[in-house]
């Protein structure tokens, strides 16, 4: 059955990297198509994230809200059901506050929206010395040609060129429906309804890791599946030092529970903002 998005919500993770987040905003300002919305979830940021977003907010080309709550450590699960709470899309587009797009990403990721399935994209990682010059002001990746890339890999400042090439929508792409492994809130797409009907990320996930495959485990079970955005839908993950991964043993082990036990809704969800 063909259907596409009428409102698509991009949902934005961030904390404290205004200057990451600003190129965010600046490669989605350029998109190609304009029917989506941006909402921040910001997961406890200092003031400048929210002065950003209010400067930015009048002139940004579609609705661009922030949604905070308060520092507590770690927790990007609650501060994104907040956000989708707080959205009016009906379809959620999962985005990091360090990945720039290219011009066709919104554009690509409706063509690729279907029902009854999540999109799961990937990322080019970007070095050091060329994301300290992105955030400096310098030349937007976003807006390279496939030389600059070339050259770019050539000099190791990013990792790979094969997530660059673009092939058509087909059966190729749902190979693979239960693959819960390497799907990433970095670059995530699932309909509204299929979210909620998961009861959307599991807040118990606290410190960084695992929840984004937690919640794809959970679409999986309860019959919605993998759809691959390779070779459509890359994004561009800006280099940074490794988050504190203190929890990670902890989370690891509450996904690998989850799984076994086939889990199809979060206990501490999305529910709790909904009316």
């Amino acid at each position: 059955m063909s259907r596409h998005p009428e409102l698509i919500s991009v949902i934005i993770s961030t904390y404290n990297w205004p200057r990451a987040l600003g190129v965010v905003l600046d490669s989605l300002a350029l998109q190609v198509d304009r029917g989506f919305e941006v909402v921040v979830a910001d997961d406890g940021s200092t003031p400048e994230t929210a002065e950003l977003v209010a400067a930015r907010a009048p002139s940004f080309p579609v609705p661009l809200r922030h949604v905070w709550q308060e520092d507590q450590g770690f927790r990007a699960a609650a501060a994104r059901n907040r956000a989708v709470a707080a959205s009016r899309g009906d379809y959620l587009l999962f985005l990091d506050g360090d990945c720039p797009v290219l011009a066709h990403f919104i554009t690509t990721h409706r063509r690729l929206a279907q029902p009854g399935w999540f999109v799961a994209g990937n990322r080019i990682l970007l070095g050091g010395t060329l994301s300290a010059a992105v955030l400096a002001g310098g030349r937007p990746v976003y807006l390279y040609n496939p030389l600059e890339f070339l050259l770019a890999r050539r000099c190791g400042e990013v990792n790979r060129l094969l997530p660059l090439l673009r092939l058509p929508d087909g059966c190729f792409r749902r190979l693979r429906p239960r693959r819960w492994q390497g799907a990433m809130t970095c670059n995530l797409a699932v309909w509204r309804e299929d979210f909620y009907r998961v009861n959307g990320f599991d807040e118990n996930f606290v410190g960084w890791g695992h929840e984004d495959a937690e919640f794809v485990g959970r679409l999986i079970n309860a019959g919605i599946y993998r759809k691959e955005g390779r070779f459509a839908v890359p994004v561009l993950h800006l280099w940074h030092p490794n988050q504190h991964r203190g929890r990670e043993a902890g989370n690891l082990r509450r996904l690998h529970e989850h799984l076994d036990k086939k889990l199809t809704r979060a206990e501490a969800g999305i529910d709790r903002y909904s009316a």
